[in-house]
Parts: structure tokens; sequence; C-alpha cells
């Protein structure tokens, strides 16, 4: 008898147990399914830095950022849901290099943005780069045009956002003459941030081409590989893009959408 009434004590406490776990376990499926909702449904946001410089060298001509290098990853990455703010060494409308508006150099992404009030409302009110707080973003793009030559090489608060993106192990992207911003920041261990690292832009030849190799204060190519950059380059004019780590560049205007594609895989891993 005791044997019984031992045998139905332990098949209670079994019944009671399971039960609890089936109660449980819902749960704890639900919280993993919001935690993964959480993580798809995050939304990333990426820091975009414009030139403010617009004059070209002494040539009475002017230039700023190239509107297809803003425009074709702009468009890339907003479409897939990215939050991009706009900043400038100077805050509100910087300048745009006016042979970038040519139909010479027309593009989808140019067509576009010429249609697009809203974005060039916000081109138009650009944040101001020293009130930028990079915790705030998860990564920088620096789009191109010659500009990026006078001011951003050497603008500090420019130096030192790169340096924090990088420090922070946030990926930093450039496209074009934008790589221009690379010419001073640092590793944390006071190296060249692009020394040892796999790295184009701009090159010489493609200079030499719009006949402005005497009116650069500086040849991209050849700063970049002062620098212990290893500089490569693809056919003149042609999509040509690096990743190495956390830097991402792209050689010429072409090359603007395949670097917002690379820095949007780095930023989903």
């Amino acid at each position: 008898m005791k044997t019984i009434k031992y045998l139905m004590v332990v098949l209670t406490i079994i019944t009671a147990a399971s039960c609890k776990n089936e109660k449980q376990t819902p749960k704890a499926e639900d919280a993993a399914a919001t935690e993964t909702i959480n993580k798809t449904e995050k939304t990333m946001n990426v820091l975009f830095v414009l030139t403010s410089h617009e004059d070209l060298g002494k040539t009475g001509e002017k230039t700023g950022f190239w509107i297809e290098e803003f425009a074709s990853p702009y468009y890339y990455l907003v479409d897939k849901g990215v939050k991009v703010t706009v900043a400038s060494p100077k805050g509100g409308q910087p300048p745009i290099d006016p042979k970038s508006e040519l139909a010479d150099f027309s593009t989808p992404a140019t067509e576009r943005y010429n249609k697009d009030t809203a974005t060039k409302e916000l081109i138009k009110n650009t944040v101001k780069l020293a009130t930028v707080n990079p915790a705030d973003y998860d990564a920088v793009f620096y789009p191109g045009g010659h500009g990026p030559l006078w001011d951003l090489a050497e603008d500090k608060t420019s130096i030192a956002l790169i340096e924090s993106f990088y420090n922070a192990n946030k990926p930093v992207a450039f496209v074009c003459h934008a790589p221009a911003a690379l010419k001073h920041p640092k590793k944390a261990d006071g190296s060249p941030l692009v020394k040892g690292k796999k790295v184009t832009g701009f090159s010489n030849s493609e200079e030499a081409a719009v006949q402005l190799t005497e009116v650069v204060p500086f040849l991209l190519e050849d700063m970049l590989q002062e620098n212990g950059g290893t500089y490569s380059k693809g056919t003149d004019w042609a999509p040509y893009a690096l990743e190495d780590g956390l830097l991402i560049t792209g050689q010429n205007p072409a090359s603007s959408e395949l670097v917002a594609e690379l820095l949007l895989k780095k930023l989903e891993k």
C-alpha cells in the first residue's frame, strides 16, 4: 500500500513538472521571436559627409560634391531602410559641382535626385559637422567631388570623426576624391589609418584625363601610397571598390553604388 502511495506521489510530481515546462516553453519561444524581430527591425543609421568647398583651385571655376556620388549610394541605402543623416563642415547647402549636373553625367540616380524635392531639401539643410555625435551612427560615408581635396583633407573635425568611427569598430566608406579625407586620420597606434590597407580612389590617370593634375592640391593616388596604403585601381571610369576590414573605398563616380553595397553588407554582418 505504501508503495502504491509512493508511486502516486512521484507520478503527481512528474505531471506537475511537465505541465510547468509546457507553460514555460511558449514564453521562451515568444522571447526568442521578439528578440529576432527587434534585431530585424533595428534601423541602421549612416552619416553622409559632404564637402563645403566650392573653388576649383585658382581656375575661377567652381567645384563641390559630385551628385552621382551622393545620389547613387544615398538611394541604395534608404531604399533598404537605412536612415541617412547628411552633414558638412559648414552646414547648410553644400556646393554642387556644376559639371555633375550636365546631361553627359546623368544617371538614373541623378535623374531621381533632380525630381526629389524632399532630398534636395535635406541637402539644403545639412547638419554642421562639429555638432555630430559619432555614437549616434553605425557607419560614415564620404561622397566625392573635387571639393574634399581642399577642405575634408585638412578638416580637424572630420579627421577626429573618422578616427572615432574606426576606433569604435564602425565602417568608414569613401568614393572617388573622398579618400582625400584619409590624409591625416590615424589608427590607435598613431600610424596612418590607411597604412597596410588595400585602398583605391580617383587615379592619377583619371585626374590627367580631366586635366586637373596641376590644379588639385595633391594627387589622391600618390597620397594614399605615401601614407602606406596598398593602392590599386581598375579600368579608368569603370566600377572598382575595395573592402579591407572596416575601410571601404571606391575609385570613381561609377563605383559609388558598389561602395554602398559593400557598406550595407558590412553593417548586416
